[in-house]
């Protein structure tokens, strides 16, 4: 017997070429095999990782800005001298916060006051004022959507919008839209109809509380 020959104990006897060749190919394999599953657990490691690191950096400090109190009657206290109208400002009870409120004054375009509102439904409603704006501009915000009806609300008319049965609706899922002075207001989101309601109130209260502060004729006079 040759001193190359391997006897193998199952066998007993030395392997055929053909048996060596093929034990040493299935060795081959196997090691491949346990290669490619310890790559893949590094690379599903890897990946994790990454999608933690995303969670933790990028996700989460942005909800948690969106989520921030801001005081909206500060902000606009601060650019209401440069604005010839009133900026609306509704004064809302327990629950309503706002994630943003700015003002911007494009040229040749209405000026624009924004307030993002979090309702305590967990909900989003926009108010967006827009001065001098005309029926085109309130279209455009509401991207030329179709009015669905009309609601008076402390005596003033509003169109409604609609489209909860939308598919992905998103913040255009319910609107109303007014004229208060010069002023269109735009109020959109996810809200219930109900939130909608209260914020609509407030906003006519605040309006109607300016106008009167404006043109009541007693006070500094006499």
């Amino acid at each position: 017997m040759s001193p190359q020959q391997r006897v193998v104990a199952e066998l007993g006897r030395p392997e055929t070429p053909q048996e060596t060749a093929d034990r040493k190919a299935e060795s081959r394999r196997k090691h491949y095999a346990n290669q490619t599953t310890f790559n893949l657990v590094i690379a599903l490691i890897a990946s994790l990782a990454i999608v933690l690191f995303l969670v933790i950096v990028v996700v989460r400090p942005d909800q948690q800005s969106a989520r921030e109190p801001v005081d909206y009657a500060a902000a606009a206290s601060d650019v209401q001298d440069q604005v010839d109208a009133h900026l609306v400002v509704p004064e809302l009870g327990k629950g309503w916060s706002a994630n943003r409120a700015d003002y911007s004054a494009p040229k040749d375009k209405p000026a624009v006051w924004r307030i993002g509102f979090i309702t305590p439904g967990d909900q989003y409603i926009g108010l967006t004022q827009g001065i001098g704006a005309d029926d085109g501009w309130v279209s455009n915000r509401l991207d030329d959507h179709t009015p669905t009806g009309s609601v008076k609300i402390d005596g003033v008319a509003w169109t409604v919008y609609d489209r909860r049965d939308a598919e992905n609706p998103g913040n255009l899922a319910y609107s109303l839209t007014t004229t208060v002075g010069e002023s269109r207001l735009v109020l959109s989101g996810s809200a219930t109809p109900a939130e909608f309601l209260t914020l609509a109130k407030a906003a006519l209260a605040d309006a109607a509380a300016s106008s009167t502060a404006t043109t009541d004729p007693t006070g500094d006079a006499g």
